[in-house]
């Protein structure tokens, strides 16, 4: 007659971890391509904003945020230099209009 062990230990903490494990590789993922369709948008006079977005992820939020840390960016993002170029928000559009997206590639990371 065969033995059967089962193991009852509560495996739990590990499934946490390797799910905030997979969020985290999730958000990398989405940080850059945001990063990219930011700058896709992005007006370019020298390419220096262009050239200074990027992303950062808080892992303990569990979130990303797009940026740059150029003075003038904000009046590029809200002001009046569309008249010049014909595009404005492009931060806000790269991360409201590709949600969809976004989404596939969190869907996809977990299920890795």
């Amino acid at each position: 007659m065969a033995t059967v062990k089962i193991d009852m230990k509560d495996h739990s903490p590990e499934i946490l971890k390797a799910m905030k494990d997979q969020i985290i590789l999730g958000l990398k993922s989405i940080g850059q391509e945001c990063e990219g369709y930011a700058k896709d948008d992005c007006p370019v006079d020298t390419g220096r904003l262009r050239n200074s977005i990027s992303h950062k992820v808080a892992s303990g939020e569990q979130a990303v945020y797009i940026g740059t840390n150029v003075e003038y960016a904000p009046y590029v993002e809200y002001g009046d230099y569309a008249h010049k170029t014909g595009k404005n928000h492009f931060l806000r559009d790269a991360a409201a209009d590709h949600g969809d997206h976004y989404k596939e590639i969190m869907e996809a990371a977990l299920k890795a």
